[in-house]
């Protein structure tokens, strides 16, 4: 069986990373840790062995302090069911084996244990990928890959399933992010560490006019009112939980211990009788 090609350079993005680290712009990180512990206290359980895979942990560790932090490599440092907790955050989206990190951190969790990712997907960046395609077409004739393509919430919910979680839940937040003008946008991907990292990307810099006119064509289509233009990020929340007896599950076919005619106060008729038929 062929390898499936890679989605992602993990040396790309190791060094976007590093080169982040010294000036990060971590926003979002830290619109994702507020609402991460909203969710936390809605679940209203103390978690005692929380565990972390993130690149930028700053921003989480007031959230779950003492938890064990680990980078998103291909393999997870963490202990087979050694951990209560597991949050994938704000990494998930660049994973070349997104099933696979989840399976992981499904094997790290104990009975009964929470899993929460976060990750970038749906519409993010739409507008820059509008932009930056058509200054392209526009230059060269034709186009090449610079902005990571996001999975639809359909799709990675069915991620949970796969890696044998129980009770899936995938759900979507979108932000609404204002610039003054198209660079600083790409300014702060870079201090992200989100810029280009794609396998399949160019191994040369883009030419400055397609920049320049990608910039422009961003402005003149995403202005907001005020003159400033505006970025889409959509941010993906993924729960699930190892599976245990104490969990609620689906009612087997013909289980009911009462008639849905009852409770809707009408006839029941047998199947492929019409009502008033003699």
């Amino acid at each position: 069986m062929s390898t499936p090609p890679r989605l992602t350079d993990p040396r790309a993005l190791a060094r976007h990373r590093a080169r982040a680290a010294r000036n990060p712009a971590l926003f979002l990180h830290e619109d994702a840790a507020e609402e991460l512990q909203e969710r936390l206290l809605e679940v209203n359980r103390t978690f005692t062995k929380p565990a972390l895979v993130t690149n930028f942990a700053a921003p989480f560790r007031a959230v779950l302090p003492g938890a064990r932090v680990v980078p998103d490599a291909e393999l997870l440092a963490l202990e087979r069911g050694a951990h209560d907790l597991v949050v994938h955050a704000m990494c998930l989206h660049w994973a070349n084996d997104p099933v696979g990190q989840i399976v992981q951190a499904a094997r790290a969790l104990a009975p009964d244990g929470l899993f929460i990712a976060v990750m970038c997907g749906g519409q993010t960046l739409q507008e820059l990928r509008a932009a930056l395609a058509e200054a392209e077409i526009a230059a060269t004739g034709g186009l090449s890959p610079r902005v990571l393509p996001m999975g639809e919430i359909r799709d990675l919910g069915a991620l949970i399933g796969r890696a044998g979680l129980a009770l899936p839940v995938a759900d979507a937040v979108r932000r609404k992010v204002t610039y003054a003008d198209p660079l600083r946008l790409m300014a702060d991907l870079r201090a992200m560490g989100e810029t280009n990292a794609l396998e399949a990307r160019m191994r040369h810099f883009t030419r400055r006019a397609v920049i320049l006119d990608a910039a422009r064509r961003y402005a003149e289509t995403f202005a907001e009112p005020d003159g400033r233009i505006r970025a889409t990020f959509d941010m993906v929340w993924l729960t699930g939980w190892k599976p245990h007896p104490s969990q609620q599950k689906p009612l087997k076919p013909g289980s009911a211990a009462h008639r849905l005619a009852e409770a809707l106060n009408t006839q029941e008729l047998p199947s492929g009788e019409k009502p008033g038929a003699a």
